[in-house]
C-alpha cells in the first residue's frame, strides 16, 4: 500500500470515527434537554396540582387558609405556584426553597436569604432558562409591565416588572443584585433606589447553554388579593 493510499484510508477512519462521535454528543445533548425536560414538566405539574390539593384540604377542615405555608416534597420545601401570564394561561411552576441542583431540577428557587414572597425587601428567586423543564426560556420576552403572581394559601402576590427580561445581564459573581435594594454600582439598570419597597428580582442564564452571565429582571410588588380556592 503506498503511503497516499494509507493517508486516505486513515483519513477516512478519522472521518467516520470523528462522525459517530459527533452523533453520540448530539445524541446526549439531546437527552438532556428533551428528558429532563419531560420529567420536569412531569414533576412541575405533580408538585402544582399537590399542593392544591393539601391547600384545599386544609382550608376544608376550618374553613380557612391553612397556617403552615409550606408543602414539603421530596424535593424540597415548596411553598408557592408561580405563574407569568406572558407565557401562557396554563404557566404554573413551583416554587421551593433554596437555589442547589435539586430544587431548580423541580422549579423555580428561592434565594435562601431572600425576603418571603409578598415580604419588605426583594424576593429573589431563579429557574433554568433550558433543561429542567425551561421555566425561564422565554426570559428575554418579558418586558416591563408584565405580571408575576405568586400563589401561596393565604395570598396570590402580583408583582409588576420595572425591566424587561434582557434589561440587565450580569456575570454570575453579581451579588449585588439579591441585596434588600439591590444598587447597581455601574449605575445601570436597576430598581427604584427608595427603601422599604417590597421587590422581586427573576434570576435565569443568559444564554441557552453554558454561560457565566446570568439574565436579571427587577419588579416590585402591586397588589394582593386573598387565594381564590
Amino acid at each position: 500500500m503506498s503511503a497516499a493510499s494509507a493517508r486516505a484510508r486513515w483519513t477516512g477512519v478519522l472521518g467516520a470515527v470523528l462522525v459517530v462521535a459527533g452523533l453520540v454528543l448530539g445524541g446526549w445533548v439531546a437527552s438532556q434537554v428533551w428528558g429532563t425536560n419531560v420529567v420536569a414538566q412531569r414533576t412541575h405539574r405533580d408538585l402544582v396540582e399537590g399542593a392544591r390539593r393539601e391547600w384545599d384540604r386544609a382550608a376544608e377542615i376550618d374553613g380557612t387558609a391553612p397556617a403552615q405555608e409550606v408543602t414539603f416534597t421530596e424535593h424540597g420545601a415548596m411553598t408557592a405556584i408561580v405563574r407569568i401570564p406572558r407565557f401562557g394561561e396554563d404557566y404554573a411552576v413551583p416554587l421551593l426553597e433554596g437555589t442547589d441542583d435539586e430544587v431548580l431540577a423541580a422549579g423555580f428557587g428561592r434565594f435562601t436569604d431572600a425576603a418571603a414572597a409578598g415580604g419588605l425587601g426583594n424576593f429573589a428567586i431563579a429557574a433554568h432558562r433550558v433543561t429542567h423543564g425551561e421555566p425561564l426560556r422565554a426570559m428575554p420576552e418579558l418586558e416591563p409591565g408584565d405580571e408575576v403572581l405568586v400563589e401561596t394559601p393565604r395570598w396570590t402576590y402580583r408583582y409588576v416588572l420595572d425591566t424587561g427580561g434582557d434589561d440587565l445581564t450580569v456575570p454570575f459573581t453579581a451579588g449585588w443584585v439579591l441585596d434588600d435594594l439591590p444598587a447597581n454600582p455601574e449605575g445601570g439598570v436597576q430598581p427604584e433606589q427608595r427603601p422599604g419597597q417590597r421587590l422581586i428580582t427573576v434570576t435565569t442564564c443568559s444564554e441557552l447553554f453554558h454561560t457565566d452571565d446570568r439574565l436579571v429582571a427587577f419588579g416590585h410588588l402591586a397588589s394582593r388579593e386573598p387565594t381564590g380556592r
